[in-house]
């Protein structure tokens, strides 16, 4: 299953490890679901993390970012035309729609088109167990 993960549910992921964000962040680092990615999504990723308000470490940031470059698949994305409400947040449309993802996984699905693509990580979780039973 191949989905886009929006900044804010990375970093949500890595500060409460206890969250459905986190959750998404464990099937992805267990190969359960994989990152679709531009270069502009892994820049914003390492811009984000490397913020002081964060105080994530380069020790923990570079293996993460060397892991999603070399799990994730990267492609060059269609153009979007849209307009969004938060600009920052076209890269991750354009890349989805561009890589075929079956979901945008978002905190702030607000900031999209509505779409039943993108969903906030409670709900992917709900989406990823009911289709994991229903493969059984």
């Amino acid at each position: 299953m191949n989905i886009v993960l929006d900044t804010n549910v990375l970093i949500s992921g890595l500060l409460n490890p206890n969250g459905f964000p986190a959750q998404v962040l464990n099937l992805i680092i267990n190969k359960r679901i994989k990152l679709i990615i531009d270069t502009r999504i892994i820049s914003e990723y390492s811009e984000v993390l490397r913020h002081p308000k964060f105080k994530f470490r380069d020790e923990s940031i570079n293996p993460l970012l060397d892991f999603i470059k070399i799990e994730s698949e990267s492609i060059i994305p269609e153009p979007s035309f849209i307009d969004f409400p938060d600009p920052d947040d076209k890269i991750f449309w354009e890349v989805a729609k561009s890589g075929n993802a079956l979901y945008i996984i978002s905190g702030n699905t607000k900031h999209f088109p509505k779409d039943p693509m993108v969903v906030t990580p409670a709900v992917f979780i709900s989406l990823y167990q009911k289709t994991k039973i229903d493969q059984k």
